[in-house]
């Protein structure tokens, strides 16, 4: 993604505190390089985290990276349905609303 896609606030916090996001880019780096699992699998898994934890703007960010990671739509949609029995049907349909705002 590059610097004018990233939201207002996140340009924000790179200026101002330019250590911090560059130590928490890295921490998600090593994150993800301690395991088997693939650049879409990651995104997905980070985007229903976000969704449980009712983050709008990380399903917005975690929804996009899926997508140019090869994720399809009906994936995407697919990963936040399945958590309707763990977080219930508002917080999903909440989910999948912020979702569309990336995949409609």
């Amino acid at each position: 993604m590059s610097e004018k896609e990233m939201p207002k606030h996140y340009q924000v916090m790179q200026s101002e505190h330019p250590g911090l996001m560059k130590a928490v880019s890295e921490l998600g780096k090593t994150a993800r390089a301690e395991g088997p699992l693939d650049e879409k699998t990651v995104e997905l898994v980070q985007m229903a985290a976000a969704a449980a934890l009712r983050l709008e703007g990380a399903v917005h960010s975690h929804t996009r990276r899926a997508l140019k990671a090869g994720a399809s739509r009906e994936e995407v949609h697919h990963t936040l349905v399945v958590l309707t029995s763990t977080m219930g049907f508002p917080s999903v349909s909440a989910a999948l609303s912020w979702a569309r705002d990336i995949t409609d």
